[in-house]
């Protein structure tokens, strides 16, 4: 049996930290042990927890834009979609909270194990790039605009949420460098 099929099912059942979610546990990740893409996320937003599906809201357009591929692409055995925290945290007074702290140490590393392909881990957001680039003193700003140093198996990015509409405005170097560098990184990849 693929370790991966043998840890999913206890994932996708998990309860570690069901007394703090306003809205019950529901663990939404996407995992296939072939997968040669990553993406490492913050957490599930409310339209995730209903439908169950990641990214499945205006980020996931966003994010499949940036990427140059469709649903279908997304949604395939390709790419594996792992948050921080798998469940939806509730929201706070400027967004959604942050990812559970008890979600990572319980389960990360043994399913990143279990993804001996991936090729390329896209880092969304500061929960994500602390954990999976060791950031803790840098900004999103100054990672992605260092981008090439983690090229081309980590690549740093702004969450693709409608609210950094601003961030990549002021930023612009970010369409036109890294974008199209992703792009041409997928398709290689896929």
């Amino acid at each position: 049996m693929n370790p991966l099929d043998a840890i999913l099912p206890d994932v996708l059942a998990c309860r570690i930290c069901e007394e703090h979610l306003p809205h019950g546990p529901r663990p939404v990740v996407q995992a296939d042990a072939s997968a040669t893409i990553l993406i490492a996320g913050q957490a599930p937003g409310r339209r995730v927890h209903e439908s169950g599906i990641p990214f499945d809201d205006p980020s996931g357009d966003r994010l499949r834009d940036w990427m140059g591929i469709d649903r279908d692409t997304f949604y395939s055995s390709h790419v594996a979609i792992l948050p921080m925290g798998f469940c939806y945290p509730g929201s706070g007074k400027s967004g959604d909270l942050p990812p559970r702290p008890e979600c990572a140490p319980a389960w990360r590393e043994q399913l990143l194990a279990s993804l001996p392909h991936v090729a390329l881990t896209l880092v969304l957001g500061k929960y994500a790039q602390d954990y999976h680039l060791d950031a803790r003193r840098s900004t999103v700003t100054d990672l992605v605009s260092r981008w090439k140093s983690f090229w081309p198996t980590h690549l740093p990015l702004p969450h693709p949420s409608p609210r950094n509409r601003i961030w990549v405005r002021r930023n612009p170097w970010f369409e036109t460098d890294v974008i199209p560098a992703l792009q041409s990184r997928i398709h290689e990849l896929l």
